[in-house]
């Protein structure tokens, strides 16, 4: 299981002109949430999932070194099975290592289930969809959580 960790000011999920997932973070007191965007691969379990959420939970890259859970700072958890994309062979990436929809799509529930119950507030896209999404990066951070 691979999380594409963004510190971010704001972002959002949509589907076909929808909304359909946002965080906007108060600007009283938490300036930042996180965009987690969540790829799932064959072998990835349920523990990991639950894993990753309480270690993304806890993850101190929020203002003066503290966490989502320091804070309450919301998270974005949005599906994206590209985190697998194998481009080692030509130029058009493999997708084979990323989970199909029936193994992936209960996990990165889990993943965010996990999160609601630890205390965040998550927000979703919506999984298989085509989406769009914006958001506005703070620092920039990026990190890459595995399990």
């Amino acid at each position: 299981m691979r999380i594409l960790v963004q510190r971010v000011a704001s972002a959002r999920v949509t589907v076909a002109d929808e909304v359909v997932g946002q965080i906007d973070p108060p600007a009283a007191g938490v300036p930042h949430g996180l965009l987690a965007l969540v790829g799932v691969t064959e072998t990835d379990t349920e523990a990991m999932a639950k894993s990753l959420a309480d270690k993304l939970f806890r993850l101190r890259i929020l203002d003066g070194e503290r966490s989502a859970a320091d804070l309450g700072a919301p998270i974005l958890v949005v599906s994206q099975f590209t985190l697998y994309a194998d481009t080692a062979k030509g130029r058009r990436p493999s997708w084979s290592a990323a989970a199909p929809g029936p193994i992936a799509e209960p996990l990165v529930t889990t993943f965010a289930d996990t999160l609601r119950g630890l205390g965040a507030t998550v927000a979703t896209g919506r999984f298989g969809a085509h989406m769009q999404v914006s958001l506005v990066n703070d620092g920039p951070v990026t990190l890459l959580l595995e399990a």
